[in-house]
């Protein structure tokens, strides 16, 4: 588990030092997100998976070691289904996932608040996924159009979430 000591960062500086930046390689993700994890200020290298309402693949995911990596989910944005709720919040956690990002819903509200971990969901649905084996990992996803790939760096804290492809130096 990786518990090093957390990169100093606001992600209102690093768009300052950005702001200009037209490479495609800085990206901020819109204000859509909202907190359900035990912490709110995460950052570390993505790793991706791409399913819709479904969520094996994310279990899979959170069920391995995460070594300080932010899991990026691109659910297709449904608030149909819940794609993480408070057993697989606490697998994010005891397995080392810095945060858990996804781009639909998570339930058991109460649960994820209790896991020291960040998650950040668009909204809270108490449907539990289907089962049906469908995902991928480790592909350049969409999350709210915008793209995020594996081995990017995700940086978030209270002023929102930032993408960009090299990581900060410590």
């Amino acid at each position: 588990m990786n518990r090093s000591a957390p990169i100093a960062f606001a992600t209102a500086d690093l768009c300052d030092a950005h702001k200009n930046d037209m490479s495609g390689l800085f990206r901020v993700l819109p204000p859509v997100f909202r907190n359900f994890g035990g912490l709110t200020r995460f950052c570390g290298p993505v790793a991706t998976v791409k399913c819709f309402e479904d969520n094996l693949s994310v279990k899979a995911a959170v069920d391995s070691p995460g070594e300080g990596r932010v899991l990026v989910v691109d659910g297709g944005a449904s608030v149909r289904r819940a794609l993480l709720g408070g057993n697989l919040g606490a697998a994010a956690a005891s397995n080392g996932w810095a945060g858990v990002v996804i781009d639909g819903c998570v339930r058991d509200v109460a649960e994820l608040a209790q896991c020291a971990v960040g998650i950040r969901a668009l909204a809270a649905m108490p449907l539990p996924p289907e089962k049906r084996q469908s995902g991928l990992r480790d592909i350049a996803v969409q999350v709210q159009g915008l793209w995020v790939r594996p081995g990017d760096w995700l940086y978030a804290d209270d002023d929102g979430m930032v993408v960009m492809a090299p990581p900060l130096q410590a």
